[in-house]
C-alpha cells in the first residue's frame, strides 16, 4: 500500500504531478556514503552488509550507496584482499565503491592493484564532504 502525504495527495489531485512522480522524487533523496578507512576486515564487512541491508530494506534501485576507501582502508579494495569477494558482490549489487587517489599516491598503489569495478575519486574526505553537502546521509561502521 502506498502512502502519500497531503501536500503530495493536493498535487496529484491537482494534476501536478502523478503518484509514481511523487513516489520517484523520494527515492531520489535515499543517497548514503560510507566511510570505511580503516585496513579491517571485519569493518569492510560491516560496511558491506549495511550496504546490502539498505538495498534490501529500499529496494536497490531506489537508493544510491557509495563506499569511499581511503587511509588504511584502501588495502581492501586490492585484488586479493580479504573482502575481495564481497566487494566484487556489492559492485554487481549497484554499490560505488570509490578508492582515493591521493592514497593510492601515498602508498605508491596503482589501479593495476586495484578490484576491477571500483572506481576512484581525487581526494576520499573532498568526496565525503561533497556527498554530504549535496544531501547524502553519512555511515562510518
Amino acid at each position: 500500500m502506498r502512502t502519500v502525504s497531503l501536500l503530495a495527495a493536493a498535487a496529484i489531485a491537482a494534476g501536478c504531478v502523478s503518484v509514481d512522480q511523487h513516489h520517484m522524487a523520494m527515492h531520489e533523496g535515499n543517497k548514503v556514503v560510507i566511510q570505511v578507512s580503516d585496513n579491517d576486515p571485519a569493518k569492510w564487512n560491516l560496511a558491506l552488509n549495511n550496504a546490502r541491508n539498505i538495498q534490501s530494506d529500499l529496494g536497490a534501485d531506489n537508493v544510491k550507496i557509495e563506499i569511499v576507501a581511503y587511509g588504511p582502508g584502501l588495502n581492501m579494495v586490492k585484488a586479493g584482499s580479504a573482502v575481495s569477494p564481497r566487494i566484487d558482490e556489492a559492485t554487481l549489487a549497484g554499490t560505488n565503491i570509490v578508492a582515493c587517489e591521493n592514497t593510492m599516491a601515498a602508498q605508491k598503489v596503482t589501479r593495476g592493484e586495484i578490484l576491477p569495478g571500483v572506481n576512484y575519486v581525487p581526494a576520499g574526505v573532498v568526496e565525503i564532504m561533497k556527498r554530504q553537502q549535496e544531501g547524502w546521509s553519512y555511515i562510518r561502521p
